[in-house]
């Protein structure tokens, strides 16, 4: 099975990267989402209405329930917790990754799941 690096890579392979500031901006909640992303160096702060409810580091990917449901909607904002690099994969790269990598899409399912039962244990 992939970890979560390795998936990370294969975002890698097939998308764009960009870095952000510590402090910057990624996406904000409520906001329509056309990619998700993977953190290659660097932690987001993950926050809902201006409460930070989690921190994901290197290894870990985000928003990819924006391209997985019909409103395509932002449930958080993603904030550089510090300077980072990430990898950003649109829908159609992302439904092409799952498609030629089954274990990306089940990493990707995997890094969904042991985020929510992080989340799950703070309630």
């Amino acid at each position: 099975m992939l970890q979560p690096v390795e998936t990370v890579k294969i975002l890698q392979k097939n998308s764009d990267i960009q870095s952000f500031r510590a402090g910057e901006i990624i996406f904000y909640q409520g906001t329509e989402g056309e990619l998700m992303y993977g953190i290659i160096k660097g932690e987001v702060e993950m926050l809902i209405n201006d409460k930070v409810v989690e921190t994901i580091k290197e290894g870990d990917v985000f928003g990819q329930g924006a391209l997985l449901h019909s409103d395509h909607l932002r449930t958080s904002t993603a904030k550089a917790k510090t300077d980072c690099q990430i990898a950003s994969l649109d829908r159609k790269r992302f439904l092409f990754a799952v498609q030629e990598t089954p274990m990306f899409a089940l990493e990707v399912m995997k890094s969904y799941s042991d985020r929510f039962r992080r989340l799950k244990l703070l309630i």
